[in-house]
């Protein structure tokens, strides 16, 4: 499996395990405590995969978490009616600014 498809399925594991941490309410719902522990295990296992076949580890970090930032501050307005302000906005263009520059430098 190519590194960037094992990438996008560690960062859609963490998502899905962040958002059930969430709704896990401390862990006091069992259902969603389950999917934080599946979703966390599938999502670093993929990632040791992805370091493993040589991605950088600076880059599949930087991927991995700027990715799993923007969607859970995406997911958590749009669904769980959290606040996104402006300077919210700005500062999740500014992340991923930033691993497009890293993506970048890491290809020269």
């Amino acid at each position: 499996m190519a590194p960037y498809l094992l990438l996008a399925l560690a960062i859609v594991a963490e998502v899905i395990g962040t958002v059930s941490l969430k709704l896990s309410e401390g862990f006091s719902k069992l259902g969603p405590s389950i999917i934080v522990v599946i979703g966390y295990g599938v999502a670093f296992t993929a990632l040791s995969l992805v370091l493993k076949l040589g991605m950088p580890i600076g880059v599949a970090y930087a991927i991995w978490s700027a990715a799993g930032v923007a969607l859970v501050a995406i997911i958590g307005a749009v669904f769980l009616k959290e606040q996104m302000t402006l300077t919210m906005i700005g500062g999740l263009v500014l992340i991923i600014g930033g691993v497009v520059l890293l993506e970048l430098g890491a290809a020269q």
